[in-house]
């Protein structure tokens, strides 16, 4: 399936930090946005405001990065899903980080992005590479279960069901119900309330 998550690849984004909240990712007063498009420009908004400039997500050697490095209870705080969805906005594909918040890291896992663990001599390393070099890559495997950087590997964690979630595609409910368009049809038909509607017009 076209939605499965095996690897993602890219350069990546040091964010140092622990206990970033989700309030930090995506500020309370841009919740009201009737969808979540055009909120990456957003992420981190009064982080980068106060930064003037030098905040990760603003440095012009960053952009176009992929894989975002964090430390330990990334995306703790309040539960809304505007801030996985920011931070995928502005083109964040996986994230490699010594701990996350459930609740974020659900979120995440249903939009297709992969939050690892790794220990912190591993995530502090990789914050390291990047920041001497923002050339290089960084590789999540989630089948070998590693993050590659350069000649640099480790080993990374993640519960096996959303592990193979993503490796399955699953994780995509939407893409499912497409992929399976007539058994879906083929059980609307036989829904009762379905036929009422029908005979009501």
């Amino acid at each position: 399936m076209v939605s499965e998550v095996k690897t993602v690849s890219g350069r990546g984004i040091p964010l140092v930090g622990n206990d970033i909240d989700t309030d930090r990712i995506i500020p309370a007063r841009f919740l009201r946005c009737v969808t979540f498009d055009g909120l990456g420009a957003d992420v981190f908004a009064d982080d980068r405001a106060q930064a003037k400039g030098q905040h990760p997500f603003d440095q012009s050697q960053y952009q176009g990065a992929k894989v975002l490095v964090v430390n330990d209870n990334f995306g703790c705080g309040s539960s809304r899903e505007h801030a996985p969805q920011a931070i995928a906005k502005w083109g964040i594909g996986a994230i490699v980080g010594e701990s996350f918040a459930e609740i974020f890291f659900g979120n995440c896992v249903v939009m297709g992005i992969p939050c690892v663990a790794a220990d912190s001599t591993t995530t502090k390393q990789l914050q390291e590479m990047v920041t001497a070099d923002p050339h290089a890559e960084i590789t999540v495997d989630l089948e070998a279960m590693q993050v590659k950087c350069d000649n640099f590997s480790a080993p990374i964690s993640m519960g096996e069901g959303s592990r193979m979630m993503l490796m399955a595609g699953t994780w995509d409910a939407c893409g499912q119900l497409v992929a399976q368009s007539d058994r879906t049809r083929a059980t609307a038909a036989t829904l009762p309330y379905l036929s009422w509607s029908k005979l009501a017009s």
